[in-house]
């Protein structure tokens, strides 16, 4: 069912949970109204929809701080539109959208413009990323004043790392001014030289070109060390190896602001898996070795990594189906995640209440954005969870305009039932 603009919900039969809250193993009916928490108690108005969670645990929205969106420019891949269907599916009611479309989001007029798109497509709440440098090029700074006011909540040349430890204080000290992050796509590109997957045993099987890990490393080392000189906010996107969880771990207990995430497929796979999926698992950072997807799961664990984000990267068949070395880096992300991350409470490497905490609660936090609560008076953006649904990735298709993943077809336990934002049901697994 979708309700109409009202923002008027009862739910009803549902296990109620919010780890910010404190709120554990509450028993519904939930009355939302004008898509706010009500208090218990409060009358239901006339012509109320019913959402039935037949047993499901209802928790806060999940909150994506690092997707592509593709619009403006790339529409063949992904739009606004189906990007907010696919993040809807996956229980996600707020999106953080990276800059590289065409043109780049790097002026308040290309913000303004994805906003409004947002607002027309009124699905789930769509955040822009601004760019750090103009065109993504590396050699000026955009405007973050006026991206600030516009509505961008980070900076980022994601796709490409800031280009220089010079340009990476700059962006520091001028985002600081504004109190929003810089995102970094840690790499050292010269290291890189033109890989297209990890260095080891599998790309020398295979005879591609390898990334190894000390690009990632050096990258994240060298944006330590100038934001321990230029104060500011430092977020590290995509961690995918050992040594990377092992430098941001230390930088937190020597009380550096710097915050990071990481992706499912990077603890549910490693490189291996090109053997099998070929491009569908070629991304960038790469799948990495079993001993940086256990180090990636101990970064969770302790905290060292604050969030879950996806990447979601869509791309176009075409552009998979070609040989490896020629293939787009990237996978779509926002239907499979939380069935993949639930994985990790199973397997008893986070409770419950920590993979919900870093699916919704933190990354709010971190970059400043409105989040689900269950507490009266609290902002109605929810996931109806049904933890024992099974179900097949990509089966029968994707919300998603791009089918581009290495999950397609794997049994998962675990689903989203149905995703609320404003008291609005914007997805539900019955009308899927």
């Amino acid at each position: 069912m979708r309700d109409g603009s009202s923002g008027n919900l009862l739910i009803t039969n549902v296990t109620l949970f919010d780890p910010a809250e404190g709120i554990l193993g509450g028993e519904g009916p939930l009355l939302v109204k004008d898509g706010r928490i009500a208090p218990a108690g409060t009358p239901i108005p006339s012509g109320t929809p019913e959402l039935d969670g037949r047993g499901g645990v209802l928790c806060p929205g999940f909150v994506d701080l690092h997707a592509h969106f593709r619009e403006p420019g790339f529409e063949y891949k992904e739009t606004i539109a189906s990007g907010s269907r696919a993040a809807a599916a996956g229980g996600f009611t707020s999106v953080c959208v990276m800059a590289n479309t065409s043109p780049v989001n790097d002026n308040d007029a290309i913000t303004r413009a994805i906003l409004d798109r947002a607002r027309e497509v009124n699905l789930v709440r769509v955040f822009p990323i601004g760019a750090v440098t103009r065109g993504l090029e590396g050699q000026e700074l955009t405007e973050m004043g006026a991206l600030a006011s516009a509505g961008c909540v980070a900076f980022s040349d994601d796709g490409r790392p800031v280009s220089t430890a010079l340009m990476m204080r700059r962006a520091l000290e001028y985002s600081r001014i504004f109190g929003r992050p810089v995102i970094d796509h840690c790499e050292d590109l010269v290291l890189s030289n033109r890989g297209v997957m990890n260095e080891g045993s599998v790309s020398a099987e295979l005879g591609l070109a390898g990334i190894p890990n000390a690009s990632e490393e050096v990258s994240i080392a060298r944006d330590l060390s100038v934001l321990e000189l230029a104060g500011g906010r430092l977020h590290v996107a995509h961690l995918s190896t050992a040594g990377g969880v092992r430098l941001v771990r230390e930088a937190k207990r020597r009380h550096l602001p710097v915050t990071a995430e990481t992706c499912p497929h990077y603890f549910a796979l490693t490189d291996e898996a090109v053997l099998c999926h070929g491009t569908h698992a070629k991304m960038n950072p790469p799948l990495r070795r079993e001993e940086d997807r256990l180090a990636v799961i101990e970064g969770l664990k302790d905290g060292t990594i604050d969030v879950i984000a996806t990447d979601h990267a869509p791309h176009a068949s075409h552009e998979k189906e070609q040989e490896f070395d020629r293939a787009p880096f990237g996978i779509i992300g926002l239907e499979t995640a939380f069935s993949l991350s639930l994985e990790l409470v199973r397997e008893g490497a986070l409770t419950f209440s920590e993979l919900i905490y870093r699916l919704s609660t933190r990354p709010a936090e971190l970059f400043g954005l409105p989040r689900g609560c269950l507490r009266t008076g609290g902002l109605a953006d929810l996931v109806l969870l049904d933890l024992s649904g099974e179900w097949e990735a990509g089966r029968p298709g994707y919300r998603s305009k791009s089918r581009n993943s290495p999950f397609t077809g794997r049994r998962m336990k675990g689903r989203v039932a149905a995703t609320i934002v404003g008291g609005r049901v914007v997805f539900s697994e019955d009308r899927s």
